[in-house]
């Protein structure tokens, strides 16, 4: 079908592979002097950050999107953050299926690691499936913004601002054109206005719920009974990542002194859009630097949960920060597994997720310290954009403009690593091995 799905690699590599060479096309391509406004050619440096954060939906930028980079820069802004948001593998499926060519079972099976998908049966329904109600909510979404941008900027731009920012916030991407007001501006002017602030919130959540928790809400509505086991962890933990955070914004951070310009419609909707951009959309209503040490910290640990599986968003996921609560609930009722739901929970996914947790958590503490080492930057100011990289958030303090290339490597680093997912990347850097069937005899030891 395709050299990306040749039957001598693994799926783990094809997915590395496919978005790496996304990021090397899109880098190139804002290499041209076309993409700029200047009409100068951008550094391969800034173009290659720009790809990758572009790429893996994150957000983080070097210069202002609006300022810098021309409508056809923007455009192949757009188009990166549609293929990384949907997935590479999911793209590529997507025009097989256009051009109506044959999908195989190598193909199959790569396409089910690549949206997280529970099995491979019916898994070219789920993807059409995935194209029409991404069209679908992006196209509502964009028409919700016109209804505010075409007013204020005309037609023409007004259009194309919804359409840029529908996509931005349903890929979870947090790119925005309101440099225009000023710098970095991102959505800092609406953060009074109901219908920017819930339509983007709105898609974010949207995008970051996962296709298949989407896939059962249409199957079975209301009957939640129905639901299958991710889907109720994923809702159930997405409603209580959006309530307490919510809660904790408005009743403690923005009753600050710095915020008192604040009113209190401003407020409450300040709240709801501070505890959904987190996960991980990177959009901001309110300026983050005048944030409180306790909420910087709240927005790393949300930042680094992410979104669910096989969605748009990056993070360890709704489900792996399910997976240690329950655990330790099941520790303290003395319980042998893992119980949710009625449901009882294989070994291997805890051990997958104190894995993955654990890799997350190491690599995001060791770009601290780089960015620390690499750049005058306080601890918390590394800890915030590291998070931000590795979760594909993109929100920021101000300082990514400003580190050198040493520190843009180890975020871009890092945003690869979030975007690709962290099982799919130690299975790609590791060989493929055989169990063995003999066990070694067993011994404890003492924790705690």
């Amino acid at each position: 079908m395709s050299p990306l799905f040749s039957s001598r690699i693994r799926p783990a590599h094809i997915i590395a592979v496919g978005f790496l060479l996304l990021i090397l096309t899109g880098a190139l391509l804002l290499t041209l002097p076309a993409a700029t406004r200047s009409g100068e050619s951008a550094s391969f440096s800034d173009a290659l950050f720009t790809a990758t954060s572009s790429t893996c939906v994150t957000g983080l930028v070097v210069h202002d999107t609006f300022e810098y980079w021309s409508f056809f820069g923007q455009l192949v802004l757009l188009l990166l953050i549609q293929a990384g948001g949907m997935g590479v593998v999911t793209m590529a499926v997507a025009v097989a299926l256009i051009m109506r060519r044959r999908i195989g079972l190598k193909q199959r099976f790569v396409l089910q690691e690549a949206i997280s998908a529970p099995r491979m049966g019916g898994i070219v329904r789920m993807t059409g499936f995935i194209l029409r109600l991404t069209f679908a909510l992006e196209g509502l979404g964009a028409l919700l913004l016109a209804l505010r941008f075409c007013p204020q900027m005309g037609f023409v731009q007004g259009m194309w601002y919804a359409v840029f920012h529908s996509v931005s916030a349903f890929c979870n991407a947090g790119f925005d054109l309101m440099g225009v007001t000023a710098p970095y501006a991102s959505l800092t002017g609406y953060v009074g206005d109901p219908l920017v602030s819930l339509t983007i919130a709105g898609l974010i959540v949207a995008g970051g719920l996962g296709f298949f928790a989407w896939s059962d809400i249409r199957d079975h509505t209301w009957h939640l009974r129905s639901y299958r086991l991710q889907t109720k962890l994923v809702l159930s933990v997405t409603a209580a990542l959006l309530l307490l955070p919510a809660l904790f914004f408005y009743f403690f951070e923005f009753s600050q002194p710095q915020w008192a310009s604040l009113t209190q419609s401003e407020r409450i909707l300040a709240s709801v859009f501070q505890s959904v951009t987190p996960r991980t959309a990177g959009f901001n209503t309110v300026n983050l630097g005048l944030l409180s040490m306790p909420s910087v910290l709240l927005m790393i640990l949300l930042m680094l949960t992410g979104g669910s599986p096989g969605s748009t968003a990056g993070g360890f996921k709704t489900t792996s920060l399910a997976m240690l609560f329950l655990s330790i609930r099941a520790v303290l009722s003395q319980r042998d597994s893992i119980q949710v739901f009625h449901r009882r929970i294989p070994p291997e996914v805890l051990r997958n997720t104190v894995a993955l947790v654990m890799l997350y958590v190491i690599l995001f503490l060791s770009g601290g310290i780089l960015l620390c080492c690499f750049d005058d930057v306080s601890l918390s100011q590394a800890l915030f954009e590291c998070a931000s990289a590795i979760g594909t958030v993109g929100l920021t303090l101000g300082i990514t403009p400003e580190l050198s290339d040493a520190s843009r490597l180890v975020l871009i680093s890092l945003m690869y690593f979030g975007r690709v997912g962290g099982l799919t990347m130690l299975y790609a850097m590791t060989g493929s091995h055989v169990p063995v069937p003999a066990q070694m005899p067993q011994e404890k030891i003492a924790i705690g």
